[in-house]
């Protein structure tokens, strides 16, 4: 299955960077930034838009959580945390 890609709209790299979570945003899995673009630009209605924008901000702020579900960013190995190293 594939994902068609969700355009960014400028007012959520807007909100990304005055909110300083553009890096938590790109350090997201692509799925899930894309699944956050989806769900807002979906949105009929402008007041729609605002809120979901602003549970994807509180989810970002956060680290632990993803569309409401909880989420833990994956352990990467360090070449120091290998033990055969």
């Amino acid at each position: 299955m594939s994902r068609p890609k969700n355009p960014m709209p400028d007012s959520v790299q807007k909100a990304l960077q005055e909110n300083d979570l553009s890096g938590r945003y790109e350090e997201r899995p692509w799925y899930q930034r894309n699944d956050y673009l989806g769900w807002i630009i979906r949105a009929k209605r402008p007041e729609t838009k605002a809120k979901r924008l602003a549970i994807m901000l509180q989810e970002l702020r956060a680290g632990d959580a993803y569309m409401n579900m909880a989420w833990r960013p994956r352990q990467t190995k360090s070449r120091s945390d290998n033990p055969t190293d």
